[in-house]
């Protein structure tokens, strides 16, 4: 299939406010600023190829989100540097009822949840983003949709509990889909956009998507260039014009 995954979006109420926030607790920058939306992005030296993109939505956080990021640490030291900027920068922490885990769960200034891990091998050289991770009632049906419309393989799949999909190219973070039996009741306010190649086409790239398993959605609102989906889970997506 021809798509790739080009954003990672979040609703915010202040999109540069949050924005400002992510770059710097990543060490990213602002690339785009516009009325609809505020673009992070990456260092060409990280490995993240997505723009990490914050648009403007007047409804409020409900619940936890079902996306999160995963920071890295290269140590114990650097993971308490990592939480001591973010709690700097205006971040909190949060208990989702964690209990007692190497992990940190926090929040950033709109109440979007992420965690800066412990060390771990398995994300020696993601970057600045270990993972992307997805709630997910059957992680091995949802890693396999999300596997055949962007090309990312599965690398790892552990017991029905966890799998994880990886860029060929082996750079960035792993995109990640955990067990969760929570029930989606609101639209996500996090969610992933793809795009087919400058090129190709749009109406076949939606219609590729959709037989892999996808679900269209009406958005009720003003006609846009893009289309959203559903993946099986419910999860929404953009399918953006060729770029």
């Amino acid at each position: 299939m021809s798509a790739r995954l080009v954003n990672l979006v979040i609703d915010a109420a202040r999109p540069r406010v949050l924005a400002d926030f992510w770059a710097a607790l990543l060490g990213w920058h602002v690339a785009v600023e516009e009325p609809g939306e505020v673009d992070v992005r990456a260092p060409g030296t990280d490995g993240w190829d997505l723009d990490l993109v914050f648009v403007p939505v007047p409804e409020p956080k409900e619940g936890k989100n079902r996306i999160h990021l995963d920071l890295a640490s290269k140590t114990r030291a650097h993971q308490a540097e990592l939480v001591a900027r973010a709690l700097e920068l205006g971040g909190r922490r949060v208990d989702l009822g964690q209990g007692a885990v190497p992990w940190a769960v926090l929040a950033d200034p709109e109440g979007n949840e992420f965690c800066v891990l412990e060390p771990r091998e398995r994300y020696a050289d993601t970057g600045a983003v270990a993972s992307i991770l997805v709630d997910a009632h059957a992680p091995e049906v949802l890693a396999d949709f999300w596997a055949r419309i962007t090309g990312w393989p599965v690398q790892d799949r552990k017991g029905g509990v966890l799998v994880g999909l990886r860029a060929p190219s082996g750079r960035g973070p792993w995109l990640e889909f955990l067990r969760n039996d929570d029930v989606k009741r609101v639209k996500n306010r996090v969610h992933l956009d793809v795009a087919p190649p400058a090129g190709a086409g749009h109406a076949a790239a939606v219609a590729e998507v959709v037989a892999a398993g996808a679900a269209p959605v009406d958005p009720g609102g003003p006609a846009v260039p893009w289309r959203v989906l559903t993946d099986p889970e419910g999860n929404e997506f953009c399918v953006l014009t060729p770029r």
